[in-house]
């Protein structure tokens, strides 16, 4: 198989990703000034300009003001073949995404005394490690929740692979039913040496949120998709929300259909009772494993309502106490970002653009046959843009498309004063 095949996550180093997505954080202009132009007539051409060059059958992009949804689109077709055009409520698969979702859960608990961030999760999950003699690297046990939040775990899925997309070899590994689900590469992971000394550095580490969902379930008693779901969403308003599954023939009312890169072949399914060999999205990998690092199919506008809870501007809302925002984006005391335009804090990527505290943060997603970026800027500004195709170059598109973005909202001169909120429930 080849390495272009097996595509993760993508998410650069710290410091390579913010070079690239260092986009100059704009100052909207109000009506008025350089023409009318609204936040349609400047998000069409810029959008379907980029999808068309990357090939993108469909996708929906969002815009918060200042608390509201002042704008949001479908572009293209959820649905090539039966024509069903995207829409802001259609549901995508938004990879990494997941992760700020599992870091607002994590700090929730925090803020409740139920957690702490200096818990060691491994202790917390000792019952899980192998039977008696097998090689267990005693570090695991120094490993904190603050840890895993920020990458810095001690997993390197450049030196040791990604364990979550491999949950057929893992499965047979452990003398289990392939697909592996989260708790068995857990064990899996046990019997494993880490890569680096947990707390030293920062590498991207799917599996260490993964490790977060499963602390979740410890301390709640509940499986994390529910606990989410109804102590998260649900208090948000978000319904519509949930953990998808790999099958095309399981897919939720209104999620979109996902198709891989062209020229991209087929490969076999994860799944051993499907014989015939299938694309990417649709079982080369096994998403309900995937749950708190990259599970969740979302719509445009309710990850547009997520962000006005967790970005610490409104007083209406605010799903975490100002305390706890510090600390989700504060700068971590990790020798790379020491003078560095940007870091990874706990569950965001942060890039500071003013000495009174104003900031930029982001997060990227990309799987097979998707690809989701969510910025929250330091102006009054948030925006989302998710699609049904991962172009085969992820990294560069995401950075062509960060900029794109930036400049679709720096083009707009008319802000509408309806909120779109109320239409998307």
């Amino acid at each position: 198989m080849s390495p272009n095949r097996i595509r993760f996550h993508r998410f650069a180093s710290a410091v390579a990703l913010a070079a690239a997505l260092a986009a100059p954080a704009c100052r909207p202009r109000e009506a008025g000034a350089g023409g009318a132009v609204t936040p349609e007539a400047s998000f069409k051409p810029i959008v379907t300009e980029i999808m068309a060059k990357w090939g993108l059958p469909g996708g929906a992009v969002g815009l918060v003001k200042d608390g509201r949804l002042v704008f949001a689109a479908g572009y293209g077709f959820a649905d090539r073949e039966r024509r069903r055009p995207a829409t802001p409520a259609t549901l995508f698969r938004i990879g990494s995404l997941s992760k700020p979702i599992t870091a607002a859960a994590v700090l929730k608990l925090v803020e409740q005394g139920r957690l702490g961030l200096d818990d060691r999760p491994f202790r917390l999950l000792d019952d899980l490690k192998p039977a008696a003699g097998a090689f267990l690297d005693p570090r695991l046990y120094d490993i904190t929740v603050r840890d895993l939040l920020r990458h810095s775990g001690g997993f390197d899925r450049a030196a040791s692979g990604d364990p979550m997309f491999k949950p057929t070899e893992i499965a047979w590994a452990m003398g289990a039913a392939p697909p592996a689900g989260p708790s068995t590469i857990l064990r899996y992971v046990f019997t494993q040496p880490l890569d680096f000394a947990p707390g030293t550095r920062y590498a991207y580490s799917n599996f260490g949120y993964s490790v977060l969902g499963r602390v979740i379930e410890r301390v709640t008693g509940r499986r994390y998709r529910d606990f989410v779901r109804d102590n998260v969403l649900a208090p948000m308003g978000i319904t519509d929300m949930r953990v998808g599954l790999t099958e095309p023939k399981f897919r939720a009312a209104g999620e979109a259909r996902y198709y891989d890169f062209p020229g991209s072949w087929l490969t076999a399914s994860v799944f051993p009772s499907v014989r015939d060999s299938v694309a990417m999205p649709d079982g080369g990998f096994y998403l309900e494993a995937m749950d708190a690092h990259g599970g969740w199919l979302a719509s445009a506008a309710d990850l547009m309502r997520f962000m006005t809870w967790v970005d610490g501007r409104s007083r209406r809302r605010g799903f975490l106490k100002p305390a706890t925002l510090a600390m989700m984006t504060a700068r971590p005391p990790l020798a790379e970002y020491q003078g560095s335009p940007a870091y990874y804090a706990l569950g965001w990527m942060v890039r500071p653009v003013d000495e009174s505290g104003g900031a930029n943060w982001w997060h990227t997603g990309t799987l097979a046959g998707s690809s989701a970026i969510l910025v929250r800027a330091h102006n009054g500004l948030s925006w989302v843009a998710l699609f049904n195709s991962q172009p085969n170059d992820a990294d560069g598109f995401l950075a062509e498309l960060d900029r794109a973005l930036w400049k679709a909202v720096d083009g707009i001169t008319a802000w509408p004063r309806a909120d779109l909120f109320r239409v998307y429930r």
